[in-house]
């Protein structure tokens, strides 16, 4: 279980993690816009506008990862295959933030897919 929480842990913080780029990024364009943050990320462009999807797609992530999570706990299904599949969508999670910040297309769709297909084998072998 402690395999599961800490996949968890991860997950809901590399959104947040993730922000940083974009935010020294935002720096960079005359100071971070508090006020108007959104607009000001729309002017992003390169390795910002990278960094920005690679932060609202780990959001996106989050909630199929959730989801995986509850039904692998409300089903009592935590083992070894599932901790496993956590532990294997985490780092595909990381490595699409580092492909997506690198500009590294193939690899990141590859691991954008193997990150949602062991959220979605998690759900599998819980049923």
């Amino acid at each position: 279980m402690t395999t599961l929480l800490t996949c968890a842990l991860i997950a809901v913080l590399l959104p947040y993690i993730a922000k940083l780029p974009v935010a020294i990024e935002m720096n960079k364009l005359g100071g971070y816009d508090n006020r108007h943050p959104r607009a000001q990320q729309s002017k992003l462009d390169g390795f910002g506008a990278r960094a920005l999807a690679a932060h609202q797609n780990s959001f996106e992530s989050l909630i199929v990862f959730s989801v995986a999570l509850a039904v692998v706990l409300g089903t009592n299904s935590v083992n070894a295959v599932t901790e496993s599949l956590a532990i294997t969508h985490v780092v595909a999670r990381v490595l699409y933030c580092a492909f997506y910040y690198t500009n590294v297309d193939k690899l990141r769709s590859l691991v954008w897919l193997v990150g949602l297909g062991s959220a979605v084998a998690m759900i599998g072998v819980s049923m």
